[in-house]
């Protein structure tokens, strides 16, 4: 992956939604080769998906320090919540990551849920600093 690479990403990262020429006329290359290097980036794996991203008005990471050995049970029911946007296996103290967008009322009732499996420990996000110093 050369600097050209990194462009077209940092801008698809931005936006999306630009067209292969838009993208082009920024790091001074025609459409088409744009287009040749992302499917090169898709067929390195290098892109996995392209999607949108939502402005939610909660962001939670919750630690989960599990009490028993009934992992599966777990994961299935935690992914069954759409207010869940990922659950990682991690390494460390704690057994697995969540990162979800429940409303406080929510939040609540599934802290409930997952205190009959586990331990854990939420941290809310009150400023996502990243967006705001992008946009500044």
């Amino acid at each position: 992956m050369d600097t050209t690479d990194k462009q077209i990403l940092k801008i698809l990262r931005q936006n999306s939604r630009l067209t292969n020429k838009q993208i082009g006329e920024i790091v001074h290359m025609t459409g088409q080769a744009v287009g040749n290097r992302i499917v090169n980036l898709l067929e390195k794996g290098i892109i996995q998906r392209f999607s949108i991203k939502l402005n939610y008005s909660h962001t939670q990471f919750i630690r989960v320090f599990m009490d028993s050995n009934k992992y599966q049970k777990f994961e299935h029911f935690v992914n069954s919540y759409e207010e869940v946007a990922s659950i990682y296996k991690v390494s460390g103290q704690a057994c697995y990551m969540i990162l979800a967008h429940f409303t406080e009322s929510d939040l609540s009732a599934f802290i409930e849920k997952i205190s009959r499996w586990a331990r854990y420990s939420v941290e809310t996000v009150i400023a996502n600093k990243t967006e705001t110093d992008a946009n500044e």
